[in-house]
C-alpha cells in the first residue's frame, strides 16, 4: 500500500484515508498516481458499491506537498511537466469514471488538489470548520487543473467559481454549503459516521442505476436539453431491464423494502 493512503473495506463500503496528518495530509507523485489506478481497478469491481474519501487527524487534504512536487516540478522539462498534469487529471477521470458513488468527508483544510478532489466526488459531506481553497493561483498557477474551470462552475456557478479560482481565497463551511458544495454540514465527531452511512444506505440501493445516474450526469454536461432528454430514455430503459427494478416491484405488491442485488 502507498505510504500516505490507508483503504479499509467493509460491508461493501470503501473507505480510502488520505493519512499524513502531520502535514494536513498533503499528496506526493506517488500519492496521485495510487488514487488513479485504485479508481480505475473500481470500475470492474462488484465487491465495492460505495466509497467514503477522506482525512485523518481534523484535515482533509492541503493539496500537492510544496517541498515533494512544487519544488521537482520547478526543475522539470515541459514534456514531464505535461505529463504530471496529464495523471492529476487522470484521478478526477478515474473518480468520474467509477460506477460507485463517492461520498466526500471534509473536515479541517481542503485545499488546491485537496479541493480538486472533493470538488470530484459525488456527494461532499463537511464540518464547520472545513475551509475549502483552490489555491493554484497562489503558486503562480492558472486556476484550470484537475478540470475545476469545468466542474466548479456546475457546481457553485460561475461568477462564484471565477471568484474562487482566480483569488485562491478560502471559502468557510457555512458559504460552501449555502453555494452548493458541501450537501450539509455534520459536528466533527460525526462526520465519519455520517459519511459511512451514507455510502452504506447507496451501497444499499440499486447500484446498477446510481452508476446510470452518475454516467448520465456526467455525460449531459456537453449534450444539449433535447439530446439529454433523448439519452436518458434509452439509459433509463436499460435499468428498467435490471433485475432489481423487477425486485422493487416484487416488493412493492408485497408491502416490504426491496433488497437490491446491484444487477
Amino acid at each position: 500500500m502507498t505510504e500516505g493512503l490507508r483503504i479499509e473495506k467493509n460491508d461493501r463500503v470503501a473507505t480510502l484515508t488520505l493519512d499524513r496528518p502531520e502535514r494536513k495530509n498533503p499528496l506526493t507523485f506517488e500519492l496521485y498516481a495510487a488514487l488513479r489506478d485504485w479508481f480505475r481497478t473500481l470500475t470492474d469491481d462488484r465487491s465495492i458499491r460505495a466509497v467514503v474519501l477522506t482525512g485523518a487527524g481534523g484535515n482533509f487534504c492541503s493539496g500537492g506537498d510544496v517541498h515533494e512536487i512544487i519544488g521537482p516540478l520547478t526543475r522539470r522539462r515541459p514534456a514531464e511537466l505535461l505529463e504530471f498534469t496529464t495523471m492529476t487529471g487522470d484521478v478526477v477521470k478515474a473518480m468520474r469514471a467509477c460506477p460507485q458513488p463517492i461520498v466526500a468527508a471534509v473536515d479541517g483544510v481542503c485545499a488546491g488538489a485537496g479541493a480538486a478532489l472533493a470538488m470530484a466526488s459525488d456527494i461532499r459531506l463537511a464540518t464547520p470548520a472545513a475551509r475549502t481553497a483552490f489555491l493554484f493561483v497562489r503558486v503562480g498557477l492558472a486556476g484550470c487543473d484537475m478540470g475545476a474551470c469545468v466542474i466548479l462552475p456546475r457546481i457553485v456557478g460561475h461568477g462564484r467559481a471565477a471568484e474562487l479560482l482566480l483569488t485562491g481565497r478560502a471559502m468557510d463551511a457555512e458559504e460552501a454549503e449555502r453555494c452548493g458544495f458541501y450537501s450539509r454540514l455534520v459536528e466533527p465527531a460525526t462526520l465519519q459516521s455520517e459519511a459511512r452511512s451514507l455510502a452504506l444506505s447507496l451501497a444499499g440501493g440499486p447500484t446498477a442505476a446510481h452508476a446510470v445516474t452518475k454516467r448520465m450526469l456526467h455525460r449531459e454536461w456537453a449534450m444539449g436539453i433535447d439530446e439529454a432528454i433523448d439519452a436518458e430514455a434509452v439509459a433509463q430503459a436499460e435499468c428498467m431491464q435490471t433485475r432489481d427494478f423487477e425486485r422493487a416491484y416484487r416488493a412493492f405488491g408485497a408491502h416490504e423494502q426491496p433488497v437490491f442485488e446491484g444487477d
